[in-house]
């Protein structure tokens, strides 16, 4: 059920629910930062967070967003998901440019076990990761 004054869930979160990953690709800027809960230095640019993002629907397992806090040009998208045996919850937190393309992108994931497997589970897949 869903609320009158609800606002609309962002087309980020839709395309993920969807599966669609081109289409949440397409709406990332061509100059994106992404911000891994697992690397130091901050990922840039389309290309390379696609790379990611396309490695990370095949870590994660029954993922699925539970909340969205969302103003003008940030939302926040709460999600629950599993690697294996470690149940984990995170937040995409993502900022849009003035043409309404992501142009800022952190991951936070909690627990610390959940955390420590996407690391071995990206790092398997994304040499360098």
């Amino acid at each position: 059920m869903t609320h009158a004054d609800e606002p609309e869930t962002h087309p980020f979160r839709a395309a993920v629910e969807a599966g669609d990953i081109d289409a949440a690709v397409g709406l990332l800027a061509d100059d994106v930062v992404f911000h891994s809960p697992v690397a130091f230095k901050p990922y840039r640019g389309r290309e390379m967070v696609s790379t990611i993002l396309r490695t990370v629907i095949t870590v994660f397992e029954d993922f699925r967003y539970v909340r969205e806090i969302g103003a003008a040009d940030d939302h926040a998208l709460v999600f629950e998901a599993r690697i294996g045996d470690r149940e984990l919850t995170g937040c995409d937190f993502i900022h849009l440019n003035a043409a309404g393309k992501i142009d800022d992108f952190m991951v936070m994931i909690r627990p610390l076990r959940g955390v420590q497997a996407l690391a071995e589970a990206m790092a398997s897949r994304l040499p360098g990761a």
